[in-house]
């Protein structure tokens, strides 16, 4: 089955929300001020692409879904790697089914240097762990990684694009990603479902989407309030 990015994270904040991802998914809301969030995220993202100028968009969707094709996007990756294109968008990594996607990808003399971008105005550990994941993947995958950097959301609407390195602490995460990856892919094939009580992971460093079925409350099922945690 494999771990993503996004499984990792969520597994990391809570291993009930990945295993309900894989098993009960149906069960989840995304409040709309969420979502909102999110679509700003992913037009933030498309706008960076173009930040270091021509680049090569890796992205392939399923036949007539928008679900990725992994398998596509990750031959289509090597064959941009072998070509030695500069700049390299959403490339995509394998690594015994463990997957992720990099945001920009750009060579070096003698490597690559990576950028996860953020639509935030400063640095959070939760984006430092998402790139340490995505070190483990390249790395794993053979791939030479130079630099790490998060771009971040700027003042200037003309240029918002701020890119913040990050290389030793997403590096130093080597470790505990390993540490943890494979017990988050066990743990997300269990036949019955995890038990975690709710408590302060219910809402950092994301809120669950499962907030209402775990407190019982399906009919309200992600009006999460602070003052319910």
């Amino acid at each position: 089955m494999g771990i993503t990015k996004t499984d990792f994270m969520r597994g990391m904040q809570c291993p009930k929300m990945l295993w309900l991802d894989k098993h009960k998914p149906g069960l989840r809301v995304i409040p709309p001020e969420v979502q909102q969030r999110l679509d700003a995220g992913n037009d933030f993202g498309d706008l960076a692409m173009g930040m270091f100028g021509p680049y090569e968009e890796i992205t392939v969707y399923r036949p007539g879904t928008h679900i990725p094709d992994k398998k596509a996007m990750v031959q289509r990756t090597k064959e941009h790697l072998l070509r030695e294109t500069p700049v390299i968008c959403e490339a995509a990594f394998l690594y015994y089914n463990n997957y992720c996607a990099v945001d920009i990808l750009r060579k070096t003399a003698t490597g690559y240097d990576f950028y996860e971008v953020k639509n935030a105005a400063e640095v959070h550990e939760s984006f430092i762990r998402d790139a340490g994941f995505q070190h483990y993947i390249l790395k794993r995958s053979g791939l030479k990684v130079e630099r790490i950097f998060l771009v971040l959301h700027g003042p200037d609407e003309d240029y918002p694009f701020v890119p913040v390195e990050i290389t030793g602490q997403a590096t130093a995460l080597y470790d505990w990603v390993n540490d943890h990856i494979w017990e988050l892919n066990r743990l997300q094939k269990e036949k019955e479902e995890l038990f975690a009580e709710p408590g302060k992971q219910c809402m950092p460093p994301y809120p669950c989407w499962y907030y209402g079925y775990c407190h019982g409350q399906p009919e309200t099922n992600g009006q999460i309030r602070m003052e319910d945690l």
